[in-house]
């Protein structure tokens, strides 16, 4: 009864936090990604419901079976929904990523988590570290390479995505074998948690992140990141109400503060569309994939064919 009436509540303070447009979440889409790839679903990570990941590879492709070139760059996506719901199988998550990367030769991951209020935002950031822990161990099953993950996030999942990427200790404590690429943020608005709870907010921030300054500091990438950690690309609106790029500027300045490297990428899109328009053939697309290229020379031959 309690996600009954959650679940409509959460929807309206999207609404009014983001443009029209902008709710890629509220719009499930079980349809299989309309491109030559098989899907292995539910591949679990933890015992919780939630605790499972779906991979993505080439059809024709054994699992465990590597591609003639080598093992498989990983995209590791991770879905939004305002911290309460979403699905790493809607459309917007992984159509189009799916349908452009993997006949590219990557493998794209699509991670659930725990949902507020059942686990709280350090326990859902936790859950992506896991998952990240999981498919790193299993990688060679998938025929995937564990040194080039590539982070991706979208919304709430960018929030976590970047704290778990400013944060490195966080994979470490969950057993992370190895390190990854980079990650990129699309669309967080949430990368300063405590500037966003001092400002006008949609009153969801309020259920997630509470009225403790101490929690959400902890919660908060912009203050999480420490020292050079691996390059981030923040993707933000320009067309949102609540001003995503001013905070993704003042993160990537921080990174690069402190010997990291970040980068900005305004975009002329809604909050939703930056996800589901991802992996399109656009300027849009290309411009993320030249960030994705400069991680690694192989990731970079595989998105040149």
């Amino acid at each position: 009864m309690f996600l009954r009436r959650l679940v409509p509540t959460v929807l309206l303070a999207c609404t009014l936090a983001a443009p029209a447009g902008a709710r890629a979440f509220d719009r499930p889409q079980d349809d299989p990604p309309a491109s030559p790839a098989q899907r292995l679903a539910d591949m679990p990570y933890g015992t919780a419901p939630r605790q499972r990941m779906d991979v993505y590879l080439p059809a024709a492709r054994a699992p465990a079976a590597p591609s003639p070139d080598g093992l498989a760059p990983v995209v590791f996506m991770v879905h939004g929904g305002a911290w309460s719901l979403g699905d790493k199988a809607h459309g917007g998550v992984v159509r189009e990523k799916v349908a452009r990367w993997v006949p590219r030769g990557f493998v794209v991951i699509s991670v659930n988590y725990r949902l507020h209020p059942a686990a709280d935002v350090p326990r859902q950031a936790q859950d992506v570290a896991d998952a990240l822990a999981a498919a790193q161990r299993r990688a060679a099953e998938w025929g995937a390479d564990p040194s080039r993950f590539i982070l991706m996030g979208h919304s709430a999942g960018a929030h976590l995505v970047a704290l778990l990427n400013a944060s490195p200790a966080l994979a470490r404590q969950a057993g992370v074998p190895r390190p990854w690429l980079g990650a990129v943020a699309l669309d967080s608005a949430a990368l300063d948690v405590p500037a966003v709870m001092t400002a006008p907010h949609a009153r969801f921030y309020d259920r997630v992140f509470g009225a403790d300054p101490a929690f959400w500091r902890r919660t908060s990438p912009y203050h999480a990141l420490e020292g050079a950690v691996p390059p981030f690309l923040f993707v933000c609106s320009t067309r949102r109400a609540d001003a995503s790029c001013g905070p993704a500027e003042a993160m990537a300045r921080r990174a690069q503060a402190l010997g990291g490297r970040a980068e900005v990428l305004p975009q002329a899109l809604a909050h939703g569309e930056i996800n589901a328009e991802l992996g399109q053939d656009s300027g849009y697309t290309r411009a993320v994939e030249r960030f994705m290229a400069s991680l690694d020379a192989q990731v970079a031959q595989r998105l040149s064919h």
